[in-house]
């Protein structure tokens, strides 16, 4: 029997305004930038679109693509998962990793997507 963990992730949900539709209040900002902050390195942005393109992938076979050590590819998943973009799921020594599409769907509408 294989046990599994979930990876604790951000639980906060971005809210449905747009940036071009309202002002922003504090919280609001806070939150998108924190997520924007996550996207902006292109490490993360391939990462992401790695696990999008293969709905779930395990941190053992993102070291070869992204040509990063393990450290450094769990500490990049730890970013994207604390934006709340990613979900990890424990399987014995290693996370499984999954776009969560809402959180991409509600950036992609705070940025008037």
């Amino acid at each position: 029997m294989t046990r599994t963990k979930a990876v604790p992730v951000a639980t906060t949900d971005l809210c449905c305004s747009s940036v071009v539709d309202a002002p922003l209040d504090e919280d609001e900002a806070a939150d998108l930038a924190r997520v924007l902050t996550a996207l902006s390195d292109p490490v993360r942005l391939r990462l992401l679109s790695i696990v999008a393109a293969r709905d779930e992938v395990c941190s053992c076979d993102l070291e070869g693509p992204l040509q990063r050590s393990q450290p450094t590819v769990s500490h990049h998943t730890r970013i994207l998962a604390d934006a709340g973009l990613l979900v990890g799921e424990r399987r014995g020594r290693w996370t499984w990793w999954r776009v969560d599409g809402d959180r991409l769907a509600a950036v992609r509408a705070a940025l008037g997507g």
